[in-house]
């Protein structure tokens, strides 16, 4: 077997993939890439026992056809150092040794065959598909992501949760501190559907949607998702079990709004919260049009506060936040303007947008901290 194939475009492809491999595989071929030579394209899968992707090249010319692993580490060390320019893989069919020829060298290294490496099991007959623009899922999961948990005993919440309903999709995340809710309203469907996505995947997209600008194709039961993009596929299994209400948690009724810049707000935060280092609290204190920020730590006989103006006109109000989900949330919101919808210390805060982007409805609640005064 041997093909000719561009050095950069083989690394491109070998770099976006890379990322599933686990650094501790309990099988020790999925260490490896699975390279499929069908006449002048190169279909290469990287794989760990939950998550699979796969992408392709054009070959210049090829010879033969066959498939064969080869350890990634191994191939993608040395294609690093290669500036751009034609490679040859000349593939010995009987002891799968891998010869690689280049402008002025070569390199070896040791292959496996590739009928060993695991394959994907087929999706169930009444599977569900889902059609969006990459934008729409690359927002989704960019602006939930960051609220998921990492909870080995609800396992439900370590994911961002796909609720598909009638007039719109709810991409849901929580830690039980904080919750994200993002509605698209231009995604309609027949029936409702729903599913848990996992972090590993979740940021695996996050990386190839940006590069991609075009449709993605969801088809999902109730143990695997495939993700059809134009120059990848992503294959990985769901997180199974119910996930929570997530309407239920969110309180309504909060008569107390504050409409605030949000980087004053996020800049202030990041500067006072450097003085609550051991507790992360941050106390914000309401007033008529003014805010005060204000951080201590009483071990190292340390505090800050700012005060920011907003428009404010209710009862004055003083509540408890950790400050990194705070920060966080407020990063993860684009609009100039943030409203804080506060119902009283003990309840949790809404903070949405003064201005959504079109088709979206989003909501981020965080649960208050006890304050000490």
């Amino acid at each position: 077997m041997k093909f000719n194939v561009s050095s950069s475009a083989l690394l491109s492809a070998l770099h976006s993939i890379s990322k599933v491999i686990a650094s501790k595989n309990t099988l020790p071929i999925l260490d490896s890439f699975l390279f499929d030579l069908k006449g002048e394209k190169l279909m290469i899968t990287a794989s760990d026992t939950e998550t699979r992707l796969v992408t392709s090249v054009d070959v210049v010319s090829s010879d033969g056809s066959g498939l064969f692993a080869v350890d990634a580490k191994r191939l993608l060390d040395p294609l690093k150092e290669l500036p751009e320019q034609p490679l040859t893989f000349d593939i010995n069919d009987e002891n799968m040794t891998i010869n690689v020829d280049y402008e002025n060298g070569k390199f070896n290294l040791p292959g496996q065959k590739g009928d060993t490496y695991p394959q994907q099991k087929p999706l169930k007959e009444d599977a569900i598909i889902l059609t969006l623009e990459s934008q729409i899922l690359l927002n989704g999961i960019n602006r939930s992501l960051f609220a998921t948990a990492d909870d080995e005993l609800r396992p439900v919440m370590n994911g961002v949760y796909f609720d598909i309903q009638t007039g719109n999709l709810t991409f849901v995340a929580s830690d039980g501190h904080k919750l994200v809710r993002l509605r698209n309203l231009s995604i309609q469907s027949k029936e409702r559907a729903s599913f848990i996505l996992p972090k590993k995947p979740a940021n695996l997209l996050k990386s190839l949607l940006a590069k991609d600008a075009n449709v993605v194709t969801v088809v999902f039961d109730d143990n695997n998702a495939y993700v059809k993009m134009p120059a990848f596929e992503m294959v990985c299994r769901l997180i199974e079990g119910r996930y929570p209400n997530y309407d239920a948690v969110i309180p309504s009724g909060n008569p107390n709004l504050a409409t605030i810049d949000r980087l004053s707000f996020l800049m202030a935060l990041k500067r006072v919260s450097v003085f609550s280092q051991a507790s992360g609290l941050i106390k914000v204190q309401l007033s008529e049009n003014k805010m005060v920020v204000s951080a201590q730590d009483i071990d190292f006989s340390t505090s800050a506060e700012e005060t920011i103006v907003c428009q404010y006109t209710a009862t004055p109000l003083n509540i408890g936040f950790k400050a990194s989900n705070l920060i966080d949330i407020l990063t993860n919101i684009s609009s100039e303007n943030v409203v804080l919808q506060l119902a009283d210390p003990s309840r949790a805060g809404i903070i949405v947008p003064t201005e959504n982007e079109e088709n979206e409805d989003l909501l981020m609640l965080l649960m208050p901290m006890m304050l000490n005064d």
